[in-house]
């Protein structure tokens, strides 16, 4: 049974890493394409089970580790980061949110998408005509400036992230309107 276990523990332990360490890696540079949080999200589970597979796989193996001082430096310094990472040390846990604190980045994108075209081009220094300009050249058409960001996505079946894309591409690398570079 343990040849077996073998055989297939740490093919998925490697797979498994190699889903996790290439979403990460994306995660952590804020390129995310596609479904990347969620399969990194989910699909760790598969990492943590190919480890404990192939940790009960070679049972023997790895208690010899814990006879070595280098070994047991890295666990216990993996432990220690490990614990550590559950207070927190860097911030304020936010207001109604579980699990820590969110990208600030994310949650200013999240309020552009439920914030109507006039806002956003209140935020973005401009006004609503030009950003409807903005958005017809990017194919997307706009019949009301009240309307939120979700809603023209929603009416042009295109993903909010890709309109509030088009729209600060506008902006982006150009004076704004008043010279006020706030």
């Amino acid at each position: 049974m343990s040849q077996t276990l073998k055989s297939w523990a740490t093919p998925l332990a490697v797979g498994a890493f190699t889903i996790s360490a290439v979403t990460g890696l994306l995660i952590f540079f804020d390129l995310e394409p596609g479904i990347i949080e969620p399969v990194h999200k989910w699909l760790s589970w598969l990492l943590v089970a190919g480890v404990i597979l192939h940790l009960v796989s070679n049972w023997k193996q790895f208690t010899g580790y814990f006879s070595k001082k280098p070994a047991l430096g890295i666990i216990g310094a993996a432990l220690i980061v490990t614990i550590a990472s559950l207070f927190p040390v860097f911030g304020e846990k936010e207001e109604g949110k579980e699990g820590g604190k969110e990208r600030t980045g994310k949650v200013a994108a999240q309020l552009l998408e439920s914030s109507s075209l006039e806002t956003v081009a209140l935020v973005t220094k401009t006004t609503p005509k030009l950003l409807i300009e903005q958005l017809e050249k990017n194919g997307i058409m706009v019949n009301d400036p009240s309307l939120t960001i979700q809603q023209i996505a929603s009416s042009n079946k295109k993903s909010k992230k890709a309109l509030l894309g088009a729209i600060l591409e506008r902006t982006k690398g150009s004076e704004t309107k008043d010279g006020d570079n706030d």
